[in-house]
């Protein structure tokens, strides 16, 4: 454990003859800090002032309190089994707080530095989420600080989202940023103070939602009022190419040699797949001008066409007129369905076919082994082929 004692340094006589009385602390190695006093020789025994100091009693408590106080912060470190990792730089930071001369800085809140932490950041889609969680924590609290947030303010924070009525994956998300952070302070040695320890981060399991092939086919084939028709076409195209996020699917410009490739926006991954006749037919439909779908051609951001979409394809299925109004009333197939999908169906059909779980996993770009590749680099692209070639043609069986 690290120790602190008082100590006269002779070495240099101030101007009216009385020498610092400094703090010799040894932690991984020893580093001084100045109390602020000064004293000669014959008012100093050691470790308090003599009876011939003036005002000796209210100095000698003064520096007993300072002495205290970061054997106090040294102990509790220890406690925490924090002090061993401490370099003695970032230990000499967290005790000079105790100094009477310590200079106050300004105070850094939580949400400082989550902003800093969001500058690191290069996708939008990221930043968006931290700011979520920013956003949060000033409707919270938002002069929280690392000191503050100990696993009593997590649990009140919590208490707090859930009775705004989130649900536990909502602000399961929040947790895991605000961790983020707080690794993120402790690797730059901005804190050593972590509250996760004894915290969990709760979660609900969510089923991964799915169609059946059979629902694929009703899906397909179904009489889709006008409006519904692309929504349902460019859904089967997602289960056509291996599941392909929108954002994917909208950003592709061209064909290269009868194959798609680009770098998924999620993970950065590259994906190669081959076109087959199925899904080149829903393209040539839909061919846009400076994409290779003409949706962005029509809107400046994907997310306002996939947002109908997902109100289009909810909706598709039986409409009843009743009334003197003739409303309509929906009887929809798939009342939750969204674009994300079509991923979670190709894989589901693809297992039930019996593919092989790794060319599975080729194919969504998921680990191979205990190797994170590019998996059209180290897996051969044929064994994906076949598998997709097979997905569709048992779909084109069920009539």
């Amino acid at each position: 454990m690290a120790t602190i004692k008082f100590y006269l340094d002779t070495r240099r006589e101030k101007k009216d003859g009385l020498f610092p009385i400094k703090l010799n602390v040894h932690n991984k190695g020893t580093f001084f800090l100045s109390t602020g006093y000064s004293a000669t020789r014959e008012k100093w025994n050691g470790v308090e002032f003599t009876n011939k100091e003036v005002n000796y009693k209210t100095k000698n408590a003064a520096l007993r309190k300072m002495i205290s106080d970061m054997e106090n912060a040294i102990f509790r470190l220890e406690l925490d089994g924090k002090l061993r990792e401490l370099s003695d730089k970032a230990l000499k930071i967290i005790i000079e707080k105790y100094l009477p001369g310590a200079r106050s800085e300004k105070v850094k809140y939580f949400v400082d530095y989550i902003a800093d932490f969001i500058e690191l950041k290069e996708k939008a889609g990221t930043k968006q989420v931290y700011a979520s969680t920013l956003n949060k924590i000033v409707q919270f609290d938002a002069t929280c600080t690392f000191d503050t947030m100990d696993i009593d303010w997590l649990r009140r924070f919590e208490k707090h989202m859930r009775d705004s009525g989130m649900k536990v994956n909502a602000y399961a998300l929040h947790f895991r940023n605000i961790r983020s952070v707080f690794n993120y302070a402790i690797d730059n040695d901005l804190t050593t103070l972590y509250p996760f320890r004894k915290f969990r981060i709760k979660k609900e399991e969510t089923l991964k939602r799915s169609l059946t092939a059979e629902q694929v086919a009703l899906l397909r084939d179904y009489d889709c009022e006008d409006y519904q028709k692309r929504y349902r076409d460019l859904f089967m195209l997602m289960i056509y190419l291996i599941g392909i996020n929108a954002v994917d699917l909208f950003n592709l410009k061209k064909i290269i040699n009868g194959r798609i490739e680009y770098h998924r926006a999620k993970t950065g991954k590259l994906y190669s797949i081959k076109l087959e006749p199925e899904a080149i037919e829903i393209i040539d439909r839909y061919k846009g001008k400076g994409w290779l779908l003409n949706v962005l051609d029509e809107y400046g951001n994907y997310k306002d066409f996939l947002h109908r979409m997902g109100v289009g394809l909810k909706q598709i299925g039986p409409v009843v007129r009743t009334g003197l109004g003739g409303r309509k009333n929906r009887e929809p197939l798939f009342p939750e369905i969204s674009s994300y999908w079509a991923r979670h169906t190709w894989a589901t059909i693809a297992a039930e076919l019996d593919i092989p779980k790794e060319t599975i996993s080729a194919a969504l770009g998921h680990e191979i082994g205990s190797e994170v590749t590019s998996i059209y680099i180290k897996f051969d692209r044929k064994k994906v082929d076949e598998a997709n070639r097979k997905v569709i043609d048992y779909l084109n069986g069920i009539k």
